[in-house]
């Protein structure tokens, strides 16, 4: 085979490797994931503060914390959504002959301020919420991250 024809059969596979990858990521609809609703994103919340309310034994006053960390967190999430969809995103950087760098440059900017604005507010409710719990909750919380496994399968 010419030299040409595999380069060229080289760039369209790594192309699709690269466009598929960006759209199974953009894609999960089994859970609500990207595309969810604010009542879904609600429902999610809440049931992610009673889990963990259950599982470190909250009183009021701690889960009240929690709520409040668990709604900046979902801020952060709008704020890291607003624009278009990421799958929109994604495809918008392939839709020419030429992978749009300067268009991606800026969506990692959009995504990175997001963050860093969203972020002290994040971590003064996470140290809020971390500060109020007794040290056998704490105790608790370092080895759900020891063990690296989630409450929210079971």
């Amino acid at each position: 085979m010419k030299s040409w024809i595999k380069r060229s059969l080289a760039g369209v596979f790594g192309a699709a490797v690269v466009v598929g990858s960006l759209s199974a990521c953009g894609h999960r609809p089994h859970d609500g994931g990207w595309n969810a609703s604010a009542e879904q994103m609600a429902e999610r919340r809440a049931k992610m503060v009673a889990r963990v309310a259950g599982k470190l034994d909250l009183d009021a006053a701690q889960k009240a914390k929690l709520e409040v960390l668990a709604g900046k967190l979902s801020e952060q999430r709008s704020a890291l959504m607003a624009g278009a969809h990421p799958r929109e995103q994604a495809q918008a950087l392939v839709a020419g002959e030429k992978f749009d760098r300067a268009g991606a440059q800026a969506l990692v900017d959009q995504k990175t301020d997001a963050l860093k604005t969203k972020a002290p507010e994040i971590v003064t409710a996470l140290g809020d919420f971390y500060d109020s719990l007794t040290p056998a909750q704490q105790q608790k919380v370092r080895d759900f991250m020891q063990r690296r496994s989630g409450w929210h399968r079971g």
